[in-house]
């Protein structure tokens, strides 16, 4: 065999290897992720709180207790995660909210959420429906956009030019 295809078999030999270990990796982060949801689903309690503020901020910023804080892994204290500034009762709490529930919690009013120790699971509107926040849209999604409505007017035009030569005849 030449070098080339040694080469290649090894390099397929390792790519397969590395699916593999990827795969029973998943696999076993999905089971702790479902434990961990379990979990949260036990210790939820529904409560009903004002809205102050709301930002995606660094844990070691985010005004925690330092309990909270010190049993952060260190990657996960760099990263910005979902902070809600709420008073729940008489207190003023800052509470970690879940990615998916962060955008549909409004500011300045009163909701009702599931509260898992620190953590928001789940938002609902405590006086009627929450308005779902249009958010930023991706340069990708700005692009069809305009593509669409040039191709729209691009359309009107060229019906218009056939008008006129219809009407010249």
């Amino acid at each position: 065999m030449s070098t080339l295809t040694i080469v290649l078999l090894v390099i397929l030999a390792i790519l397969i290897v590395g699916l593999i270990v990827l795969y029973f990796l998943g696999k076993k982060a999905q089971k702790r992720k479902e434990e961990q949801d379990a979990q949260l689903a036990a210790n939820a309690q529904t409560v009903s709180m004002l809205i102050i503020d709301k930002k995606r901020m660094r844990i070691t910023e985010s005004g925690l207790p330092q309990v909270v804080i010190d049993q952060m892994p260190k990657l996960m204290r760099r990263t910005k995660v979902p902070i809600v500034k709420a008073k729940v009762g008489p207190r003023v709490m800052s509470l970690m909210a879940d990615e998916a529930v962060f955008d549909t919690i409004p500011v300045k009013k009163e909701v009702k959420a599931t509260v898992s120790g620190i953590y928001i699971t789940r938002v609902a509107g405590l006086r009627g429906p929450l308005e779902k926040p249009e958010g930023k849209k991706s340069w990708r999604v700005r692009l069809r956009e305009r593509a669409a409505k040039a191709n729209d007017r691009l359309s009107q035009e060229k019906k218009a030019l056939e008008n006129e030569k219809k009407k010249k005849k």
